[in-house]
């Protein structure tokens, strides 16, 4: 298992640069305003100085950068040590708001009930131990606390024949309108490879997710199937059409004091 979280790493540690190009046009573009409005808009009812935000695989820092800039307070951590450094260099003067941490998002390093929120985006697909990453953001969220995370079927063409159609529908699309093609950008084979070795490219999500978190012990499990209708940008929505991401949300009931 080791040996796979390396190798992982080593992979995205030579995406760094392009990943965060990416990012950058996210923030010069319509995404900025429309990723920060997502995700306020399902922050816990907290005082936006005392709310504590956990963001996990944070890559070059995207949205610790649109939160700090809007005035919260983000802890960011990343297993890829050449994405943290990208990401603090990202922040800037915002690092002030931010603290950076290079970590292992299946074996978090902080105490039990440290954050009232935690969001991921593009990270679980490609953990190859997802149910107890769950685990782990489970423990460390605070009764009343809420995760957020934001994936796709990610590689399930490598398993299923239409969703294979989907994509090479995508790469046409993609080409017709001569737009960049964000799967042949990356060493597609690098990447294909991890996603035959980890185990939510063949499994179906987010049903999966919702199953496993129901059974973790969260509370108001929701998916929002049509999320990346609102964060996506034309040239995201026509790479990515057939394999549209979603949101899924659930809440850390709070402790009963009269239990």
């Amino acid at each position: 298992m080791a040996e796979l979280l390396e190798k992982i790493a080593e992979y995205w540690s030579t995406r760094t640069e392009g990943y965060s190009e990416v990012n950058h046009k996210e923030l010069e573009g319509m995404q900025k305003e429309a990723w920060l409005g997502t995700l306020t808009g399902q922050f816990p009812q907290v005082p936006k100085e005392e709310l504590r935000i956990l963001d996990i695989g944070t890559g070059p820092g995207f949205f610790p950068v649109i939160l700090a800039e809007a005035g919260y307070y983000v802890t960011a951590v990343d297993y890829t040590e050449e994405m943290v450094h990208k990401a603090a260099e990202n922040a800037g003067p915002l690092g002030e708001r931010i603290s950076f941490y290079r970590m292992d998002a299946q074996n978090l390093e902080f105490e039990d009930e440290s954050f009232d929120v935690i969001i991921s985006r593009n990270l679980t697909w490609n953990l190859e131990r997802p149910v107890q990453a769950y685990k782990e953001w489970y423990r460390v969220l605070r009764p009343g606390g809420r995760l957020l995370n934001f994936d796709a079927n990610w590689y399930g063409y490598l398993y299923d024949e239409s969703q294979r159609e989907g994509y090479e529908r995508d790469r046409k699309n993609v080409e017709q309108y001569q737009l960049d093609d964000h799967y042949l950008c990356t060493d597609i084979d690098a990447m294909e490879e991890i996603a035959l070795k980890v185990p939510l490219s063949r499994m179906q999500r987010p049903q999966w997710d919702r199953s496993v978190l129901d059974r973790i012990g969260f509370c108001e499990i929701r998916a929002d199937m049509d999320v990346w209708r609102r964060v996506w940008s034309k040239e995201e929505k026509l790479n990515y059409g057939s394999t549209p991401m979603f949101m899924i949300r659930g809440s850390k009931g709070q402790v009963d004091v009269h239990a």
